[in-house]
């Protein structure tokens, strides 16, 4: 277990905000993550943290990060696959389509690690990560005891979990054991994966993919559109796309075509509620390239802000994200929720 003190923050969230914590204890197994949770003369509160992906961080933290070095990945079976909470998440993914396992390259290249896609129930392209998950193995901040809670137990819902609401401080995740599948399945019906996949190599018959091949193409896709973490500071999407009541939906509908907006992209949902995309009622909203001092919404993918400078402080993005929701609801009449936790 290593213990650092006065801990500059910058290099371990993917904003890049130039805040420190009082305390940072990384722990490399759970023996190690109990002493920590059980030790007195750590500051409080404890706030676990993976890749530092989905944060804002809006002040200097005034108590413990922990930080998960559990980073094995083991195979249980032909189709189920263990890996630590400290694993990188596409480190994962790349190593599932190396051993020509079906499931996570849907999911390839998002920013993370292993942990937070159980928490968040990450997802892209047509899948999310519950549909993978079999069980989350998790200490008890309580008692420091070690539960293994079956996804179905979860909570999970649209980039949701217990994980985000009533287990917050209650359990902090070690490792997630994942279904896989060695028979081809790919998922190509979402945006335009299809199309690329025929184009990049000249198929999309299921019998002929790898999940190398979904996985490039998906990389290639994110590539094009969102900005790498490590050049240009963001938490990638900021905000939920709005799940929204079929009557809420032709009124949006109604405005754009009132106002010339073209068609509003949208998926239908099998409860009869309508999934409209954030970025399109962002960028029809006039925000695409904005910014705000040092942040600003990124002009490839209006879903995302960024921190145009490298010297963004935590108020110009929260400044630039108050404006976005403001503009999309006196337009629209939809409320945009944050997918980035403020901490």
């Amino acid at each position: 277990m290593r213990i650092g003190w006065n801990v500059d923050l910058s290099g371990m969230n993917t904003f890049r905000m130039g805040v420190k914590c009082r305390c940072l204890v990384e722990y490399d197994n759970v023996d190690e993550l109990r002493d920590a949770l059980a030790d007195p003369s750590l500051p409080r509160p404890l706030f676990p943290i993976g890749g530092g992906s989905n944060l804002l961080f809006t002040i200097d933290f005034p108590g413990t990060i922990i930080r998960c070095g559990m980073i094995g990945i083991k195979r249980l079976g032909p189709d189920r696959i263990h890996a630590g909470a400290g694993v990188v998440w596409d480190d994962f993914c790349a190593w599932c389509a190396e051993n020509g396992l079906w499931g996570p390259e849907n999911l390839s290249h998002i920013p993370g690690e292993v942990g937070a896609s159980a928490v968040q129930n990450i997802g892209a392209y047509g899948r999310e990560v519950r549909e993978l998950i079999e069980s989350v193995e998790c200490v008890d901040t309580r008692d420091g005891t070690t539960v293994t809670i079956p996804a179905l137990e979860c909570g999970y819902s649209y980039r949701d979990s217990n994980f985000k609401h009533d287990w917050k401080w209650k359990y902090i995740v070690t490792g997630v054991t994942y279904r896989v599948s060695t028979e081809p399945a790919p998922v190509l019906d979402y945006g335009h994966v299809r199309e690329a996949v025929k184009e990049r190599f000249g198929t999309d018959d299921p019998a002929a993919l790898t999940p190398s091949m979904v996985r490039e193409t998906v990389v290639s896709i994110r590539k094009e559109k969102l900005p790498e973490v490590d050049e240009l500071g963001s938490a990638g999407s900021f905000f939920r796309n709005p799940v929204v009541p079929s009557e809420v939906f032709a009124s949006v509908r109604d405005i754009a075509l009132r106002d010339s907006l073209g068609p509003v992209p949208h998926f239908d949902l099998v409860d009869g509620t309508v999934k409209i995309p954030a970025a399109w009622l962002i960028d029809k909203c006039g925000w695409k390239g904005k910014f705000h001092c040092g942040a600003a919404v990124f002009e490839k993918q209006p879903l995302v802000i960024v921190n145009r400078t490298g010297e963004a402080v935590p108020e110009d993005v929260m400044s630039l994200a108050s404006a976005i929701q403001k503009s999309v609801k006196e337009r629209f009449g939809i409320e945009l929720n944050r997918e980035v936790e403020y901490v």
